[in-house]
């Protein structure tokens, strides 16, 4: 007979444990003080805007080839290990920025920064759903991942408040050595991490514990479990409509406004603000996503119809406020964005309880690998869009494909017996 785990108390030491780690982990991995003035950095060093577009191509290209090897990875040998070693990856790559400024240093710097990303997408969300699936309080998992995210998005607030003092005072040296640091603490953070391995299916090949229940290492060797752990995901999503749906749901809600994220800062400038009042409009939005975040763990109870309407009045909000062409426009800009964050960590959430197999980051990193070309069509298609017009119109153009995402969510068939009821489960 299977026993389900009993449920763990919201303070018990497991919990405790898994969530302060989780916090500071997501903290540190954006408080990084170079985000802000790197682009500065290029363009100081000589770097044209097509140069500057090529490493951003770079960066691209690095997470879309590594994003689903590194998940299989994590399942066949360990989800603590990458969640360590990305942030290596990155103190490595900020610390050829500033200690030699130039095109193949930074080319450099953003492959090691697009597999410190890869690594780490997958790996976290698989380790985070199973410690808590293990402690029977896997039903928090939207609300602490949303947590995190919100302590993520305070830690770049931070960052960017700190980084015109520190750089005005000391220069580019100081502003990356204290982004190395904080890649140094990240990582130190992640060995904090438990994870406690279930056995894998034989010919999954992954790399377990051997007792399915103590705490194990966790960083051993996959050997060739590797391609074996991969197949066996995918082949989940094949056999599972469910999980494919999920699967599909992730990048059609992140992508659009993950990638309009980028351009914030030029539709901020359309609407005559001065270059010193910008900052504090992008402060404006990003508090606007940061309190997304921290309604996830309520909108659990939204159902399928309830989460359409959650990314239709997101949309329509983006529309609206973009189009207004104002800074009081962008109030309503901060609310989309904190709309479609929400939706974002939701559906994150559907599909971590839809994958039952043990190729959990694998198919999670297939999302993740989903999101990453969907942003870059979203970057392709929004160039001509400001070209011919503002950019607050290419803003409310670039909304319908979340209404029409909207759309199809609320139009799906009504489940039968024994499938899905909804894309964010009621509980």
């Amino acid at each position: 007979m299977t026993h389900s785990p009993v449920r763990a108390p919201v303070g018990a030491p497991g919990v405790r444990r898994l969530t302060t780690t989780l916090y500071g982990y997501a903290f540190l991995d954006e408080f990084v003080l170079l985000y802000p003035v790197y682009a500065l950095l290029f363009a100081d060093t000589g770097l044209s805007v097509g140069q500057t577009s090529s490493l951003f191509v770079i960066w691209s290209a690095t997470g879309v080839l590594l994003e689903v090897p590194s998940g299989a990875w994590a399942d066949a040998v360990s989800r603590r290990l990458p969640l360590w070693l990305g942030p290596l990856l990155g103190a490595a790559g900020f610390a050829l920025w500033v200690l030699f400024p130039s095109y193949g240093a930074f080319a450099a710097g953003f492959v090691l920064w697009g597999a410190r990303g890869a690594l780490g997408s997958g790996a976290l969300e698989a380790l985070v759903y199973e410690e808590l699936e293990r402690l029977g309080a896997a039903d928090r998992y939207a609300r602490l991942m949303g947590r995190a995210h919100a302590a993520g998005q305070a830690a770049a607030m931070t960052a960017m408040a700190l980084a015109g003092p520190v750089f005005a005072a000391y220069g580019y040296p100081a502003v990356g050595a204290a982004s190395v640091l904080a890649c140094l603490l990240c990582a130190a953070t992640a060995t904090r991490f438990p994870e406690h391995r279930a056995p894998a299916p034989a010919d999954a090949g992954a790399g377990a514990d051997s007792d399915g229940g103590g705490e194990g290492d966790g960083d051993g060797d996959g050997g060739e479990g590797w391609a074996a752990t991969l197949r066996a995901g995918l082949a989940e999503a094949r056999r599972d409509r469910s999980v494919r749906g999920a699967l599909l749901l992730v990048p059609a809600v992140a992508a659009v406004w993950g990638a309009l994220d980028e351009y914030t800062p030029l539709l901020a400038r359309d609407t005559g603000a001065p270059d010193a009042a910008i900052p504090h409009l992008l402060m404006m939005i990003w508090a606007g996503v940061t309190a997304g975040s921290l309604l996830a763990g309520p909108a659990e109870r939204l159902g399928r119809r309830g989460f359409a309407a959650l990314l239709a009045a997101s949309a329509l909000a983006l529309a609206a406020g973009a189009g207004t062409g104002t800074p009081a426009g962008l109030a309503l800009v901060a609310l989309a964005f904190g709309g479609f964050q929400l939706a974002t960590v939701l559906a994150d959430a559907r599909l971590q309880r839809r994958i039952e197999g043990t190729g959990r980051a694998t198919l999670t990193s297939v999302a993740g690998l989903g999101t990453e070309l969907a942003t870059i069509a979203v970057y392709l298609t929004y160039a001509p869009l400001a070209s011919a017009s503002a950019h607050g119109t290419a803003f409310a153009l670039l909304a319908v494909p979340c209404l029409v995402t909207a759309l199809l969510v609320a139009v799906r068939r009504r489940p039968r017996a024994g499938d899905s009821v909804a894309v964010v489960s009621r509980r």
